[in-house]
């Protein structure tokens, strides 16, 4: 394998990883720097996407976790994952912007999946996208994700989601079963 899945690896963070977790999910969504990359919402957004809160939080419970995808100690990806019932939750799937369509986010993806499957036994992945997002959206059905027609509402007013740039933003769950037995 050559380029930038040559060589890479996967662990769970830990609490000395926070800071570069915020600053790479800043950087892959939000303001202009995340333009070089495709999963850009700054049209959508601005303000933060995460903090070391949340980050800080996700490391310290037992029923989730920060997935991180590095080269060379280098981080290139990470995801969140959340345990809910018999679903893993994916969320905040993020890659350095300038080695996005490099497959790193389909690897990280998959690895995740993994996680759930493997790990914690689950054999369903969810997922909230925000509805405007198309072309994420696109990409993640063609990688075994299926539009559900749940469809729930931007939480307007509370910052700490982003600030808005539009009045009609909502998010759609997406949802993926894992392994071979399906479940409902």
């Amino acid at each position: 394998m050559q380029g930038p899945l040559a060589d890479m690896s996967f662990r769970r963070a830990v609490a000395s990883d926070v800071a570069a977790i915020v600053a790479l999910v800043e950087s892959a969504f939000r303001g202009d720097g995340s333009r070089v990359g495709w999963t850009t919402e700054a049209d959508l957004l601005d303000g933060q996407r995460t903090d070391a809160d949340e980050v800080g939080a996700l490391i310290a419970h037992s029923h989730s976790c920060m997935l991180l995808a590095e080269r060379g100690g280098t981080l290139l990806g990470c995801v969140k994952l959340v345990r809910e019932a018999d679903t893993g939750v994916i969320g905040m799937v993020s890659v350095v912007p300038s080695l996005q369509r490099a497959g790193v986010g389909k690897t990280l993806l998959s690895e995740a999946e993994q996680v759930i499957l493997l790990d914690w036994g689950l054999r369903r992945a969810t997922m909230t996208v925000i509805v405007q997002r198309d072309t994420l959206i696109a990409w993640y059905e063609r990688n075994g994700y299926r539009r559900t027609g749940i469809i729930t509402p931007f939480p307007y007013g509370q910052p700490r989601f982003g600030l808005p740039k539009r009045d009609d933003l909502a998010f759609e769950t997406l949802e993926k079963h894992l392994g071979n037995k399906q479940s409902n």
